[in-house]
């Protein structure tokens, strides 16, 4: 009895190690395709950046000329006192 006891437990214990084993293949897996994944989206947004790059000094301009159409939008929609 001992005996079969003992089998049952070693057959068990083999086969919760092949499970943990797939487990972490399957782990190891997934976390490859992710890091593969991380690496293309790295590449694309450096890609962006890059192209991006020369809008950087227009911006100050554009800037400039948004702060002279906001100062005359206000001066434009300040109410006017009635006359009289």
């Amino acid at each position: 009895m001992k005996t079969a006891l003992i089998v049952v437990t070693l057959v068990e214990l083999a086969l919760l190690v092949v499970v943990l084993a797939a487990y972490l293949i399957a782990v190891a897996a997934t976390l490859r395709k992710i890091s593969s994944t991380l690496g293309l989206i790295t590449f694309g947004v450096r890609a962006i950046e890059k192209q991006t790059e020369p809008i950087g000094p227009v911006l100050a301009d554009i800037n400039g000329a948004l702060d002279q159409v906001a100062g005359a939008l206000e001066q434009v929609a300040r109410p006017k006192a009635p006359a009289g």
